[in-house]
């Protein structure tokens, strides 16, 4: 995959027609179908889940990065690649057993990554940074749509990007949360890979040239 890569997040997509979201996707420079999944539990909201994935799996060829913000993960992420994910993202806060989770997803062929919140240090990772596929860094709290960048979060980035170069890992680097046409520049400095972007990206205004 060609990086800087565009996620869009469909949390910010019309719910109502999510065809029309997925094309707008597609046109408009997206690589990876960011789709965030809350259980109002891990977060106050609730989205949507695997019958959703499934209907709109048909409707892309683009991969799925589904982010799990949910409590026990493990209970969701067989159904979740069985709806369509190619990616499954979870938090390493919402788990005691990250690296059997990161190989339960591995063992069904699929790409692993890890989020953390803004309060996780990455030293949070140091045991399973060389396992994961990818490294999800929250630069708002999750659960809503449309919050602004915390900027003391995009140290994590230029941090990670420095313990793969040291290390020789193969993670990419990932950024949600207030990625507009203010903050794009600034994580692109810092060394992300994938940057996603909702309400910016669904309402026309986020301006990228790859």
């Amino acid at each position: 995959m060609k990086t800087p890569a565009l996620a869009p997040s469909l949390l910010s997509a019309d719910f109502s027609d999510l065809n029309a979201a997925i094309k707008q996707i597609e046109n408009n420079k997206g690589t990876v179908v960011h789709i965030d999944v809350m259980d109002g539990q891990f977060v106050p909201e609730i989205t949507y889940g695997q019958p959703v994935v499934r209907t709109i799996r048909k409707l892309t060829q683009l991969p799925f990065d589904v982010h799990l913000m949910v409590e026990h993960p493990e209970n969701q992420i067989n159904s979740f690649i069985d709806a369509g994910a190619d990616w499954v993202t979870f938090h390493i806060e919402a788990t005691p057993h990250a690296h059997r989770l990161i190989q339960m997803i591995h063992e069904k062929g699929k790409k692993a990554g890890i989020a953390l919140n803004p309060a996780t240090p990455v030293s949070a990772l140091q045991e399973i940074l060389s396992d994961v596929d990818v490294v999800l860094v929250m630069t708002v709290n999750p659960g809503w749509g449309g919050q602004k960048l915390i900027p003391s979060c995009v140290e994590k980035i230029k941090e990670l990007k420095k313990i793969r170069q040291e290390k020789g890992y193969n993670y990419l680097i990932s950024v949600d949360g207030g990625v507009n046409n203010d903050t794009l520049q600034t994580v692109l400095d810092a060394g992300v890979d994938v940057f996603v972007s909702g309400s910016a990206f669904f309402n026309g205004s986020l301006k990228w040239q790859e």
